[in-house]
């Protein structure tokens, strides 16, 4: 897998695509790391005040990481594409 993410929206949807690919719900996963359905839903949406521990807690339940690049110089079309 190699996702691009240049906001909480996009990160959001990476997310979402992998908590599907496991066949959790948003009940499921927020139970997983100690939080309620709705928390999930407002990550997986992108929504502001998330708090980065929420993120995190989100992704190590996943088995995912988060890598920091230098942006790339794609048209913005092409990372749109991508979700």
């Amino acid at each position: 897998m190699n996702n691009a993410a240049r906001n909480a929206k996009q990160l959001g949807a990476i997310i979402r695509r992998e908590r599907k690919s496991r066949d959790l719900t948003q009940k499921q996963l927020g139970e997983t790391i100690g939080l309620r359905q709705a928390t999930i839903s407002k990550l997986e949406r992108g929504e502001p005040g998330t708090q980065l521990r929420t993120l995190f807690d989100a992704l190590t339940a996943l088995g995912l990481e988060l890598r920091i690049h230098e942006r790339g110089q794609g048209r913005p079309e092409d990372i749109e594409n991508l979700f």
